[in-house]
């Protein structure tokens, strides 16, 4: 039995923290040529491998930068890093935040969801009023602010 992505441990009578789960949050500049059709190879792509490997995300495409929120079990996140870092689509990669804990997932129902670049306050906030994860609260709190101050993107990722 399950209540908000917790195990119920019979045993003790109460419920287990949920496993680690490890983010990672990166931003790019998208190499010349990287248009909308590459966009849409791109989260195909991701649509059909993320699953397989445990991984959720968001993937956010605008004013020529790749933002993307990766959640998953560390080896599946960090091999899918590995080969983000080896694409020529992407130029100057900086990552933004990664971390590993128990916690829940922020995006459980995206293998990975394809947002504008002036959608990502929106998503960003909704995930925010919908979390009751401190960690997730915390970390969607920094991606706001970094939003607000412009470390990512263009104001709009």
């Amino acid at each position: 039995m399950t209540v908000a992505g917790h195990a119920k441990d019979d045993e003790l009578g109460g419920f287990s923290e949920p496993p680690p789960l490890y983010n990672l949050v990166y931003c790019s500049r998208a190499a010349p040529g990287v248009d909308d059709a590459v966009v849409a190879r791109i989260l195909a792509a991701s649509r059909r491998n993320n699953p397989r490997q445990g991984i959720t995300g968001l993937l956010v495409f605008g004013s020529g930068i790749f933002f993307q929120w990766l959640e998953g079990p560390r080896d599946s996140v960090t091999r899918l890093m590995g080969h983000l870092l080896r694409d020529a689509r992407h130029d100057t990669i900086v990552r933004l935040s990664e971390n590993e804990e128990p916690r829940d997932r922020v995006f459980p129902d995206w293998d990975m969801e394809l947002v504008g670049g002036a959608d990502i306050r929106a998503v960003l906030t909704d995930a925010l009023d919908e979390a009751e994860d401190e960690q997730n609260i915390a970390a969607l709190r920094r991606l706001l602010e970094q939003l607000d101050t412009r470390q990512i993107g263009n104001g709009a990722a």
